[in-house]
């Protein structure tokens, strides 16, 4: 790695971001022959090192925010609006992005979330169609390296297999499945971004069980892979560059420059034909909002004035408790099984969501360890008595877009840099307390058939957030109702695109991921097109 953050001279490609879409997009621009710089604020962590930080993640002595380098003024945010929106709790700065960190569960759309409003009247239709992307998730799939079956009987329709077989259902998943049988409830498998077998030069699964926040092994995809293919294509990524603004030229017309600066206080400037952003749902619209000039006033690309507006998340809902026998919880760290059954009821009154049994209630021995103060026999008595019989369930609910749910910038409040940092407005809508609760009502229905003593639930009055950033900068056909076009380009800039969930129309309710990852490999072909 070169620690020269010294522009390159003019590029055909710049890219803001090297997580799962910039890293994909600056590949697959790579591998055709463009010259691409990639700006990534965060450093670049040495995949070496992940063991240490796995240890870390599970020792008490350690913060959340310890593991991937987060907190200080680089990452300072406000919140404000009916919920706290706790916003380093889930983010990670740095080559690879939230990928470093995340679950790493990969489904699809459903056919029902591009044609929300046809369908329930609620919300807005994306101007594209489930067939239009679904080239594209299929190549998403084959990029990231899919663990999946062909199980579900309520997944949007697909043609091709999984790269890999999908993982074997956990033992909790079998006592859920003689519960959920009884209730006529169906369970199937979950599309996992993390190997079964040995794929792409990486090894399968081990089971550290410590997949968020961390997979030492490297089983589980993260977008430094990409960033890697990348640079063996010749594609530049210089990290611990944050870019502080975009410059515009004359007429207004296109971007010119990305403006970043480096760790030694300097600030330099990035010349580019085209510009990629690709940093997320929150610093995409603020990086907009920085931008403001003469002509843009409000914003860069905001004539909708729809920059940082109609951002959405998903909520959660859970429920667990214990159960008179063991459960073998925490065997696993990801979900296995999941019911899709409810997703396309949604209407007006109720959105889609999506069950998830889950494999990680109650602590691991490790945590119960770590975190007293006992040694010898006394422990091990705890460990006896204290685990093994936890049990639980979760839901993934969609929000619907609401222009009061936005980001915006707090000049009050400055990075590290001095700029104004980002300020998320969030509220929730009676939709999606409706849809918790709906959730919940499943859920203790299969736990109470299950026999498990209800210790906890999360519903509509003490969710919280899933951490997918959506809706920021929206997608459509009307230049005065969004923000880019179906070809992901900006409607004020001809020569800016954006792949991020931040153009999500509708939330929908599955893990955003893989349909980033497909506006992605759809944007490179714009991207290519244009060029």
């Amino acid at each position: 790695m070169s620690g020269d953050r010294t522009p390159s001279d003019r590029a055909d490609v710049c890219v803001v971001g090297a997580g799962p879409a910039g890293a994909l997009v600056a590949h697959q621009l790579g591998k055709r022959g463009y010259d691409v710089v990639v700006l990534e604020a965060g450093e670049r962590f040495d995949p070496a090192d992940r063991e240490e930080r796995m240890e870390r993640s599970i020792r008490p002595g350690h913060g959340p925010l310890d593991v991937w380098e987060m907190g200080g003024d680089r990452d300072a945010y406000s919140s404000s609006g009916g919920i706290e929106y706790p916003l380093n709790s889930a983010r990670v700065k740095g080559v690879g992005g939230s990928t470093l960190h995340w679950q790493g569960m990969v489904m699809r759309l459903h056919e029902i979330d591009f044609e929300l409003a046809s369908r329930t009247g609620v919300g807005d239709d994306w101007p594209i169609a489930y067939d239009d992307l679904r080239p594209y998730y299929a190549a998403a799939e084959s990029e990231l390296g899919v663990a999946g079956a062909a199980d579900n009987p309520f997944a949007p329709p697909r043609e091709e297999p999984f790269p890999m077989p999908a993982f074997r259902p956990s033992y909790s998943d079998s006592l859920f499945a003689e519960a959920c049988d009884d209730l006529g409830i169906a369970m199937h498998s979950v599309p996992n971004a993390r190997n079964s077998e040995p794929y792409d030069d990486r090894g399968e699964c081990v089971g550290f069980g410590t997949c968020k926040p961390v997979c030492p092994s490297g089983a589980k995809y993260s977008a430094d892979v990409h960033v890697r293919k990348a640079e063996n294509e010749g594609v530049r990524v210089v990290d611990r560059a944050p870019v502080q603004r975009l410059v515009h030229d004359a007429a207004g017309d296109s971007v010119e420059s990305a403006v970043y600066a480096t760790p030694d206080g300097r600030e330099h400037t990035q010349e580019a034909r085209a510009f990629v952003l690709a940093a997320g749902g929150v610093e995409i619209p603020r990086l907009l909002l920085l931008s403001a000039s003469e002509r843009y006033p409000d914003g860069l690309a905001n004539s909708s004035g729809l920059v940082g507006r109609c951002f959405m998340d998903h909520l959660f809902a859970g429920m667990g408790g214990t159960l008179d026998e063991p459960t073998r919880q925490n065997h696993v760290g990801f979900i296995t099984s999941e019911s899709h059954q409810f997703y396309d009821e949604a209407d007006e009154d109720v959105g889609p969501f999506k069950l998830e049994f889950l494999n990680y209630a109650g602590p691991s021995p490790v945590e119960m360890a770590l975190s007293g103060d006992e040694w010898g026999d006394d422990l091990l008595d705890t460990l006896r008595d204290g685990y093994g019989g936890h049990v639980a369930m979760g839901a993934l609910a969609g929000q619907r877009p609401r222009e009061r749910n936005r980001v915006t910038l707090d000049p009050s409040v400055t990075d590290d840099h001095g700029n104004p940092v980002p300020e998320i407005q969030w509220s929730l809508d009676d939709r999606t307390r409706n849809t918790l609760r709906r959730a919940n009502e499943i859920q203790r229905d299969v736990l109470t058939e299950l026999g498990v003593d209800i210790e906890w639930s999360v519903g509509p009055e003490n969710t919280g957030p899933a951490f997918h950033h959506m809706g920021t900068t929206r997608m459509g056909t009307d230049p005065a109702e969004s923000v880019v076009n179906p070809e992901l380009r900006t409607h004020d800039l001809g020569n800016l695109w954006v792949p991020s969930s931040s153009v999500f129309v509708t939330s929908g309710a599955m893990n955003p991921t893989l349909t980033i990852a497909a506006l992605a490999l759809k944007a490179a072909d714009h991207v290519d097109e244009a060029l």
